[in-house]
């Protein structure tokens, strides 16, 4: 078994600079929030899910998705779709954003993303991610990649075989949320589908589920043997997790959980409020800082109350005032 260690990953044509990864996140990796956890020792990011239909029919707010942050060098679009069509009227379009990768969804478990085939749905057909990933990797040269769950459900677990016949396919690189659709984001990620992948494909393994702190990613890699981890919710509200477990990883420091301190966990908020304004607009930047911020502010004294008012904030003075109000009412021990 492989111990931890920060690393870069080789993929046929690139160089992925280092094995932490910021997963794709419908509604929270937008350019802003890619462009931040960068800031911070992000090794590469993922767009949204994009979808493949909407992509080849022109819509402009798909589109709109795949625009990179500036100093974004590197960047995987991932695409959700349901049969090798798809990705194959989609594909001219996308390729004029000139991704890094591309990244087959096998795992969102959105209903609504289910029920067109798409996401988890594929995790029920092997066959079908074959064909998929197949189409993609004869109409390009750039690697392609897929993120899948461990299954439907525990008597459905299915991610040797969907691995397998993606990297059969032509594919790079398997991500792996060790959960099952069924579970949704509840219950406890089984690390062992982890370990077991890593020793059925031939490819980078990259692993993901309960990762929320440094400890948990150097857990993962030295327990499963995985090539690099993906953040997810752990990374939401904590951006600066992505530095922290390099230290960890090349034993610059001690770890110990721990976040950064009230004010510097506010400051990265409001730097990430501006930088969210700056690409959206000051109306709709301030609306969607308020999940942002609902993430940024737990644990922190009086949490709850700081919230509330950051709810009611909808121009980037009156989230200037609440947050100097409160640093001025907590200053730092």
């Amino acid at each position: 078994m492989s111990s931890s260690h920060f690393s870069p990953i080789q993929l046929p044509g690139c160089t992925i600079p280092g094995n932490l990864f910021l997963a794709p996140l419908a509604g929270y990796t937008d350019r802003a929030f890619r462009e931040l956890c960068l800031s911070y020792g992000a090794s590469f990011t993922y767009t949204e899910m994009v979808s493949a239909e909407a992509l080849a029919r022109g819509s402009v707010k798909t589109m709109g998705l795949m625009e990179r942050a500036p100093g974004e060098d590197q960047l995987g679009i991932q695409i959700f779709l349901s049969e090798p069509d798809q990705i194959r009227r989609a594909l001219p379009r996308l390729l004029t954003y000139r991704p890094t990768l591309i990244d087959i969804n096998c795992g969102c478990p959105v209903p609504k993303v289910v029920k067109t085939g798409a996401g988890a749905a594929l995790m029920r057909s092997p066959d079908s991610v074959y064909e998929i990933v197949k189409a993609c990797t004869e109409l390009c040269d750039l690697p392609v990649s897929v993120k899948i769950r461990s299954g439907w459900d525990a008597s459905s677990l299915t991610y040797l075989e969907t691995a397998s016949a993606a990297v059969n396919a032509g594919a790079a690189m398997v991500g792996l949320h060790a959960r099952t659709r069924v579970q949704g984001y509840a219950g406890k990620a089984d690390w062992n589908h982890i370990k077991e992948l890593v020793q059925a494909v031939p490819v980078p393994v990259i692993g993901s589920g309960d990762l929320f702190s440094p400890e948990d990613a150097a857990g993962m890699m030295t327990s499963t043997g995985c090539a690099g981890v993906m953040f997810a919710r752990g990374a939401i509200g904590n951006p600066a997790i992505f530095q922290k477990t390099r230290d960890l990883l090349e034993g610059k420091v001690p770890g110990d959980g721990s976040r950064v301190s009230a004010e510097e966990q506010l400051q990265i908020g409001r730097r990430h409020l501006l930088m969210a304004v700056e690409f959206k607009g000051e109306r709709i930047g301030c609306k969607e800082m308020k999940k942002h911020f609902s993430a940024y502010t737990k644990g922190l004294p009086d949490g709850s109350s700081l919230r509330n008012e950051l709810m009611r904030c909808s121009t980037v003075a009156e989230y200037e005032a609440v947050i100097s109000g409160y640093l001025r009412d907590h200053p730092a021990e």
